[in-house]
């Protein structure tokens, strides 16, 4: 007999290996009186679960919350319906016996206020606390990919090739236990929609689309920003097309032109997306549906893009609010003919008529009064006028190695003065925070001069402004603390405010009621982004400058920081990869790119600056696919 190669060998070990395996699940499913398949599914969730909660914001979330819910739609069903469905945290209710109800090939708009608990709610999905069905794969995107020696690429496409071998074992111990299992023709059509054939285009596809070039694919994670890292795990997600895509924020890390890409790939995602965004642009571009965690802690639903559910709901409020008008003027009218009966014994009958009346509509139940929306109304503080120039760059160029050749600007020559209203655009990477940061003086130039007003005061807010803040502090303590001199308050000179000065300050920027002294780590995102901008505020600036200020604002919180802004007498410098906001606010638009500033003069401003872009965009991937593609 011949001898075996070393491969023949590693083959046949291997072979060995996965019967011992095969073996010992199908004795650990019969000992628990389950499936092989149900058995495996669970091992596999398992796996998910542990890896998810490596990070320390979800470990901290599964441990406060207290999550209910019981799986009311069939267990084979490709659509979840989870009834009495309850969420707290914190000892805080932040959903109430609602009902969650995902169908497959819907694309859901998560919405509500700062703090309602949107982002505890995927959390609960993802973390397994609700009884999600075990064929149903979820993904939930909440942290950058891990660096590590494998490029961007091989980490996106690995994670498929990982998901068809866990794919093709599970297929090998179904058939060794029920050739006849439906389950495996199920398992055999994933393996051909991830299609492993055409997996290097794709993956290139998916990366290009997020904004990385191809030498950049081809880098180390670990030699990679978060942001970038942040983009690799999008792209996992999407490759992988988990019957169930859970994303918070997805544009957060992206720049105008991946955001444009992301919205029109996701407005095609077949199967079911649940996504909290603040951006109204992007969810009328994706949704088909919007979900409203609304102030009753209820689940509401509708169809449609954003700009539907604003306009139905708006119709439901006024219907709403005349049947309420009318079923209370009907029962005023008979509780005053009531009144008026006396003892007359005619008309004690009548008397007695119309209150069965009333009392069958109070059993039938009355329409509930509509309640008003909470405004969320703040502004900064009205600043003194100081001459031109305020502010003024003359043949500034800046690299950080000090370089020439690595300049990321190169001789600019600008002003900003207070009625400036500057929104910079560019790709990521162009220097648009580094140049808020040279005219805050937090960087030198390396050729040129930066002048300001001697007397100019600026505000700063960037996307890691909360770090600034003592988590373990209440708003109302640390608010003193970080202002130990005092603050000037409107009408008054420096003062140190005493504590319902404090509250008044901080109800102006909507940070109202138990949120003033609870400790600042158990409040949302956008809470945090509230206290920065009363800081900002008592700071009583001349300038503005806001890099991504909405990352974590909900609607009504970006409408009012609009409000805030064109109220503003100061000047401002936005940059920010929401459309929405840059419409409302933006007089000028200055493109950063090739290491200069070019200003955007094509009439529809930025909304024609978006639809350059999309071109530019396909045009740019129609290139890649001739060069790299298929």
């Amino acid at each position: 007999m011949p001898k075996k190669t070393a491969e023949e060998k590693r083959k046949a070990a291997a072979e060995r290996k996965a019967k011992a395996a095969a073996r010992k699940l199908a004795r650990e499913a019969k000992k628990q009186g389950v499936t092989v398949e149900e058995l495996q599914s669970k091992v596999e969730k398992a796996k998910i679960l542990e890896d998810a909660k490596k990070g320390p914001e979800v470990a901290d979330v599964i441990k406060q919350a207290s999550v209910t819910g019981v799986l009311s739609s069939r267990p084979d069903s490709r659509d979840i319906e989870i009834s009495h469905f309850s969420i707290s945290l914190y000892g805080k209710e932040l959903v109430s016996d609602a009902t969650l109800k995902l169908n497959f090939g819907r694309r859901y708009g998560l919405i509500g206020q700062n703090g309602s608990g949107k982002s505890t709610l995927l959390w609960a999905i993802a973390s397994g606390e609700i009884p999600i069905p075990d064929h149903c794969d979820i993904w939930h995107l909440h942290t950058e990919a891990k660096p590590s020696e494998q490029t961007a690429f091989e980490a996106v496409k690995n994670i498929v090739l990982e998901k068809v071998q866990r794919l093709e074992k599970r297929m090998e111990v179904l058939l060794e236990e029920d050739p006849e299992n439906p389950v495996i023709e199920a398992i055999m059509n994933d393996i051909d929609f991830l299609d492993v054939v055409t997996l290097d285009a794709r993956t290139g596809e998916l990366l290009f689309g997020l904004g990385f070039k191809p030498e950049m694919m081809h880098k180390k994670t670990k030699d990679m920003s978060g942001g970038w890292r942040m983009r690799v795990a999008l792209a996992q997600a999407l490759l992988v097309q988990p019957t169930l895509l859970l994303l918070d924020e997805p544009t957060n890390h992206l720049d105008l032109g991946a955001c444009i890409w992301l919205e029109d790939y996701l407005s095609r995602y077949p199967k079911i997306l649940l996504v909290i965004s603040h951006s109204a642009d992007f969810l009328n571009t994706v949704c088909t549906n919007i979900m409203e965690l609304n102030q009753d802690q209820v689940l509401e639903y509708y169809g449609g893009n954003y700009e539907t559910y604003c306009r139905t709901r708006e119709e439901l409020r006024v219907n709403q609010l005349k049947r309420y008008k009318k079923e209370q003027e009907d029962i005023a009218k008979l509780l005053n003919f009531i009144r008026t009966c006396g003892t007359y014994s005619n008309l004690v009958k009548q008397a007695q008529s119309k209150q069965k009346i009333i009392d069958k509509m109070r059993e039938a139940g009355l329409t509930p009064k509509p309640k008003p929306d909470p405004t969320y109304s703040f502004k900064f503080p009205a600043c003194a006028k100081l001459p031109p120039p305020v502010m003024s760059f003359k043949e500034v160029s800046f690299s950080y190695s000090g370089k020439k050749e690595d300049y990321l600007y190169s001789g600019l020559d600008f002003g900003v003065d207070l009625d400036s209203r500057i929104c910079l655009v560019g790709p990521n990477g162009v220097g648009k925070s580094t140049l808020l940061k040279l005219m805050i003086g937090e960087l030198e130039p390396t050729e040129g001069d930066v002048s300001r007003h001697g007397h100019l005061r600026i505000a700063y807010y960037n996307q890691h402004s909360e770090a600034q803040l003592d988590m373990d502090l209440s708003p109302l303590q640390f608010l003193p603390k970080f202002f130990p001199q005092g603050v000037v308050l409107s009408g008054s000179d420096r003062i140190q405010p005493e504590v319902e000065q404090w509250r008044q300050v901080l109800g102006k920027y909507g940070v109202t009621g138990s949120r003033q002294t609870d400790p600042i780590r158990t409040l949302s995102d956008g809470l945090k982004t509230r206290v920065v901008f009363c800081m900002m505020g008592l700071q009583n600036p001349h300038i503005l400058l806001l890099d991504e200020p909405t990352n974590h604002l909900d609607m009504d919180c970006i409408n009012s920081l609009a409000g805030a802004i064109n109220a503003f007498p100061g000047g401002m410098v936005l940059v920010s990869h929401d459309f929405r906001l840059l419409s409302q606010v933006a007089e000028e638009i200055w493109v950063c790119d090739n290491k200069s500033i070019t200003k955007w003069k094509d009439a529809g401003g930025i909304a024609s600056y978006k639809e350059r872009l999309r071109q530019d965009g396909e045009k740019a991937l129609r290139n890649y696919q001739k060069t790299f593609g298929k």
